[in-house]
């Protein structure tokens, strides 16, 4: 028997959805690229969405399509071990290595650096992070369901926030759109669907879509094909409103540089905003929310790599891993935001093409009856571009020279591969190589029922 859900319970799924992607991080890099593409904001903003929006709801239907548990599951049509250390690495880039540590310092850069002064900026983060992280320890290593409660108001609370702020923007402009920054003059589009990926939330996707799914199952619905209706609804209700604040904040950023000219990050965007339109009130309201926000956030991605790890390495305590966890993300965090993006990107140019393709294949795979030839084919084909991808943005970034071997191989891929200048060198060969070893694995069965 069927089980229709009314729509109140998509909106509270979609909503729930909503929340788990919606870090305060994600307000930030749609303002920074409002303010760097100015004129050519539009094809930067459908970019930016692509990756932003498009990959997380790509990820969440994969999660329902595959009927996986989780996410290592699902990775070990690959091959167990390239499970266990794909799952980890993604755990880990969306917790303590950086997106973690991101909570403390956006929290920090838009709810406290506006109150103080420039010489109390370095002592300020180290001491608030220190409280934040503290905080965020003691409640996953007790959690409670204030958690849950306050999460449940923050983020109607957030948005609507939110929502009056850009509604303010749309009535009333801070100033005229200003010429691109120079990275924004040309390929606008690709530089927004490259930024895009900051985000981190078509990683996310792959470990949030289980709890969507399990959700809805416990709401009684059963069936596989439900479920994935489901799934469905509720992503459109999540992207919805993703997409809608994206555009806003990256209008506002866009709209702002007139008046206050370029900032280094996005937080200083929204706080000049927020103050510009309701004084000091509305700046104090954001910061609050914006704070307990990152608060939720960095408690929700403590606690599920706590989790996580704990069952891959049982002997290791829960509690011990949460400590850990949150000491480290402590000891980024005081790097700042700036250098946490910077030193994030490399690995997420990495580790991009390998969820994508993962998320491709699980689309594609009842096509060549799930055969690992195909899976392996595929993941070998994105990581051997990844991997250099992954380099070479590294070398880039930090002005390191190329190793003379990895010259030879990025000049190769540059020439051979369309899209490698643009950071989509993968997804060529990687849609070749799946439909050559697919067509061959679907002759091969056919030639064995004839036989």
């Amino acid at each position: 028997m069927k089980t229709k859900l009314p729509f109140s319970a998509y909106l509270a799924i979609g909503v729930m959805l909503f929340a788990l992607f919606f870090g305060a991080g994600n307000l930030i890099f749609p303002a920074q690229l409002g303010q760097n593409a100015g004129t050519n904001v539009w094809p930067a903003v459908i970019g930016f969405l692509t990756t932003g929006v498009g990959l997380p709801f790509l990820g969440i239907l994969a999660m329902g399509f595959s009927g996986s548990a989780n996410l290592q599951e699902l990775a070990s049509r690959i091959h167990p071990i390239y499970a266990m250390i794909f799952t980890s690495l993604l755990y880990l880039t969306i917790g303590p290595f950086f997106a973690t540590p991101r909570t403390g310092t956006v929290a920090y850069d838009i709810g406290i650096a506006p109150f103080v002064g420039g010489d109390f900026a370095r002592g300020g983060l180290l001491i608030f992070t220190f409280i934040f992280f503290g905080i965020t320890m003691w409640l996953s290593l007790n959690p409670s369901k204030i958690v849950d409660r306050v999460g449940k108001i923050l983020s109607p609370a957030l948005i609507v926030l939110i929502f009056v702020l850009l509604i303010t923007v749309i009535v009333k402009p801070m100033g005229a759109i200003q010429a691109p920054q120079e990275i924004y003059t040309n390929g606008a589009f690709v530089k927004g669907f490259l930024e895009g990926y900051n985000t981190m939330d078509a990683l996310a996707s792959l470990v949030f879509g289980i709890i969507v799914i399990q959700a809805i199952r416990a709401m009684g619905v059963t069936s596989n094909r439900e479920v994935l209706s489901a799934t469905v609804k509720a992503g459109v209700v999540a992207i919805f409103f993703l997409g809608v604040i994206y555009v806003g904040i990256a209008y506002l950023g866009a709209t702002s540089t007139e008046k206050f000219g370029v900032f280094d990050t996005g937080g200083a965007v929204l706080n000049s905003a927020a103050s510009y339109y309701f004084g000091g009130f509305g700046t104090i309201m954001l910061s609050l929310i914006i704070i307990l926000a990152c608060l939720t956030t960095s408690i929700g991605l403590i606690t599920a790599c706590g989790e996580y790890f704990h069952t891959l390495m049982p002997k290791i305590s829960y509690k011990k891993f949460v400590v850990f966890f949150s000491l480290f993300s402590f000891g980024i965090a005081n790097f700042g935001l700036s250098n946490i993006i910077m030193y994030s990107i490399p690995v997420l140019m990495f580790l991009y093409p390998l969820a994508i393709t993962l998320m491709l294949l699980t689309f594609l795979s009842p096509l060549f009856s799930h055969s690992r030839v195909v899976y392996v084919s595929a993941t070998i084909a994105a990581l051997l571009i990844s991997t250099i991808d992954g380099l070479k943005t590294f070398c880039d970034s930090f002005s390191i020279p190329y190793f003379n071997w990895m010259k030879a191989v990025v000049s190769f891929y540059e020439q051979a591969l369309p899209l490698y200048s643009q950071g989509l060198g993968w997804l060529l060969p990687v849609l070749i190589v799946i439909v050559v070893t697919g067509a061959s694995v679907r002759m091969q069965k056919l030639a064995s029922a004839e036989a």
